[in-house]
């Protein structure tokens, strides 16, 4: 009843997304423009044309953030963890940078697989790092090695912005965080790296629960500790390394929403998956409402609304001290 109550929630968010902006639709024109179709009609046009392309693609970041942060939160068993500790945003931004400056490619097409690629190079060294010498892949490893390789990316890609600052313009997308003006094509091809990651990350909920018991645990009760932890550094990677190509340095949601999720459900990774996918999904779609209507006629990056949800948020976290 839960679940569904949250998907209840997510229809709605969806339903105010497709309906408010600078244009505001009543829900009667917002119906007839699935039922009734009028080529002739603005309002139409602007919501199967625009409007549904970013709003669909507001729900897939923020379920596919949400659930990347709560297994990282669970590999790491550090309850500030979110996908960025990865160096995934740092990756990818720096990525951008270097082919729209120094190798002059400026589509946004290409600039996507870009993005995705810088994520998950930068991801995968985080890996090799933490998994050198003993106690491999470690929580504290991949902490330590993730911090490091974005202070190492971060710092390339502003040296690279200082030779060139007109090289700022090409990037202000992925500094920011934005779904304006993205398109379903442009979705489609790393649709099937989310959509495979997002089922896998549906059957490794026992599995985490195991792991988050203890290592010694898990081991004892016959589990391979080290192919579980790869397969989540998988998931992760590829649902934050498309989020982040798509969407840009979207913070906060794969932070708060494990958490928020985790006082309704517990700490069974097996409700905590769905619900953090539903969840995160709402929470992104409200961020982008607001984010159009917070100062009309212009638009705020949505990366800086997660940011006023999630700063107060991992504050108290900090505090508190919460359990992942």
């Amino acid at each position: 009843m839960g679940l569904l109550t949250a998907l209840c929630i997510l229809g709605l968010a969806f339903g105010l997304s497709m309906a408010l902006g600078q244009v505001r639709t009543p829900m009667k024109t917002l119906i007839e423009a699935f039922t009734d179709y009028d080529p002739s009609s603005t309002e139409h046009i602007i919501i199967m044309t625009t409007r549904i392309s970013r709003s669909s693609i507001a729900m897939l970041i923020g379920a596919s953030l949400a659930v990347a942060g709560a297994l990282m939160q669970a590999l790491t068993r550090n309850p500030l963890a979110s996908p960025s500790i990865f160096g995934i945003n740092a990756g990818a931004l720096f990525f951008v940078v270097f082919a729209a400056v120094l190798l002059s490619i400026n589509t946004l097409a290409h600039l996507v697989w870009i993005a995705f690629l810088g994520g998950t190079v930068a991801a995968i060294m985080v890996f090799f790092l933490g998994s050198l010498g003993k106690d491999s892949l470690s929580p504290i490893k991949i902490v330590l090695a993730g911090a490091a390789i974005t202070a190492f990316f971060s710092s390339l890609t502003q040296g690279m912005l200082v030779i060139d600052e007109q090289g700022l313009a090409e990037v202000l997308f992925w500094l920011g965080g934005s779904v304006a003006g993205r398109e379903l094509d442009m979705m489609l091809p790393v649709l099937p790296f989310m959509a495979g990651a997002g089922i896998v990350a549906l059957f490794l909920g026992n599995a985490v629960n195991i792991l988050t018991s203890g290592e010694d645990i898990a081991k004892g009760l016959g589990q391979r500790v080290l192919l579980v932890k790869i397969l989540m550094g998988a998931v992760i990677i590829l649902l934050a390394g498309s989020s982040v190509a798509i969407g840009g340095s979207i913070g906060f949601i794969g932070l708060v929403v494990p958490h928020v999720v985790r006082l309704f459900v517990g700490i069974d990774y097996r409700w905590i998956i769905p619900y953090c996918a539903v969840f995160g999904g709402s929470l992104l779609l409200l961020a982008d409402v607001a984010a159009r209507l917070v100062i009309i006629p212009e638009e705020m990056p949505i990366g800086v609304m997660t940011a006023l949800i999630g700063v107060p948020f991992f504050i108290y976290i900090a505090r508190k001290g919460h359990r992942t």
